[in-house]
């Protein structure tokens, strides 16, 4: 039996562990953390009050991983019509913003589609940014008031800096018909790429990993700090090391390549190139729970501090004490556009301000628990920069046979079940590899 290593617990690094166990393989998996789960576990404070690592929902069209999910938490889930608006400069239409224009101030709403008509009739130009993709998709009244003013909150630098590789179904382009319709009815049918989700009825969203956890491999708090991939060998902040035979990595590129031993100056040079956010969530728990319609709420003013809100106690009502509401709030930075300073506590009455700013918060609600925490990798940054980097990176990793997956594996906006899916994926090619070996 060869010593195969997974590098990490969350989602990708549990899908191969998964795809690795049905061929009666049994991985060693090297988790950092006290914990299980990554970037997708969850935690019960003694408040009460469940928050998971970020708002995980699941909303897989995937029947196999649906199953796979279910069966992991005994067929006990929600399944919940997702409702999703957005904050604009006091106003608060539905999502997408394009589709439910009805409320905005007259001129915006004047301008808006007068700018999607025209760009409807000018000449096909290149789209060479995602700036250039959002022009041409919406007019440059809806892009500038818009998505390019999200673009600066969440992903943290300008739209002319960014690709197109990460848009997939994420942002719909309305004709001209369904943005009229959506700007004269506040009925405006939600067109969106979730309409459905699932949520475990217990336990948070980590509860999905459970079956996926194989008994008596998982070796926690063990922080690799070394890589001898020459020798084969790992070393550990603890003082333990261990042998592969093979190894796949979930872990964050710009991590396993700064520990590499004799990685190539070319190679460190280019997952410095890499752009991540950071997240800072501060979580909120108050004596109310008719918080919010929406189960998520975007925010596009720069003056309010967090991006995007969620409220666990609409995923489930055991995430939070009885009669009790919680909210979770993102704030984003970059070590590359935007770097934090300070310490992530320095977040929460600032965020707890802008919730009564906008009116969320009501001043008689009392505030019962707030904690904030630092999500030192979050979303991937499509800049410009990333594609040349990032082939450089895999080609490497393949080159000395480190297969890589997840999100921070691949460098890619992949969502929970895609980054199971990576890890099964990368597990397969370790399986391919030992079998050509056989064959030869």
């Amino acid at each position: 039996m060869p010593d195969i290593v997974i590098l990490g617990s969350g989602m990708g690094g549990l899908g191969a562990a998964y795809r690795l166990h049905a061929e009666c393989v049994t991985p060693v998996i090297y988790e950092k953390n006290a914990y299980y789960g990554g970037q997708t576990a969850s935690f019960r404070y003694d408040s009460g009050f469940l928050f998971d690592v970020g708002p995980h929902i699941s909303f897989t069209k995937d029947t196999r991983i649906q199953d796979l999910f279910a069966d992991s938490v005994g067929q006990q889930y929600e399944t919940i019509q997702i409702n999703l608006n957005n904050y604009w400069r006091g106003y608060w239409p539905q999502h997408p913003v394009q589709l439910h224009l009805h409320g905005l101030p007259e001129d915006v709403i004047v301008r808006v589609i007068d700018g999607f008509a025209e760009e409807r009739h000018a000449p096909e130009r290149p789209v060479r940014n995602y700036a250039d993709w959002l022009l041409a998709s919406f007019g440059r009244t809806f892009a500038e008031l818009f998505p390019m003013q999200y673009t600066r909150k969440y992903h943290l630098t300008t739209a002319d800096n960014m690709s197109i590789d990460w848009l997939g179904p994420r942002i719909y382009r309305p004709n001209l018909a369904e943005m009229l319709r959506g700007a004269l009815s506040p009925s405006a049918p939600q067109v969106h790429y979730i309409t459905h989700f699932r949520y475990p009825a217990a336990g948070g969203f980590a509860s999905y990993l459970r079956k996926f956890v194989p008994p008596g491999s998982l070796k926690l708090n063990h922080e690799l700090v070394s890589i001898d991939h020459r020798a084969r060998r790992l070393s550990f902040a603890n003082g333990n090391s261990a042998h592969y035979d093979a190894l796949i990595s979930s872990l964050p590129l710009p991590d396993i390549i700064r520990m590499i031993q004799g990685a190539p100056q070319y190679i460190l040079d280019a997952s410095r190139r890499l752009a991540c956010s950071t997240c800072v969530l501060v979580n909120v728990g108050v004596d109310r729970e008719d918080l919010s319609s929406a189960h998520m709420t975007y925010f596009y003013d720069e003056d309010i501090c967090f991006t995007r809100l969620s409220f666990p106690h609409m995923l489930s009502s055991r995430n939070v004490p009885s009669g009790t509401g919680g909210i979770q709030a993102e704030v984003y930075f970059s070590d590359k556009y935007k770097p934090l300073t300070g310490s992530p506590g320095d977040w929460i009455e600032p965020v707890i301000k802008d919730l009564r700013r906008c009116g969320l918060l009501r001043e008689e609600d009392r505030v019962l628990f707030s904690t904030a925490m630092l999500v030192r990798y979050a979303n991937i940054i499509f800049d410009l920069e990333r594609a040349s980097a990032l082939k450089t990176i895999h080609d490497f990793l393949d080159d000395i046979g480190i297969a890589y997956c997840g999100r921070y594996g691949d460098w890619g906006y992949l969502w929970t079940d895609e980054s199971f899916k990576s890890g099964e994926n990368a597990s397969q090619k370790i399986l391919d590899r030992m079998q050509a070996r056989v064959n030869s």
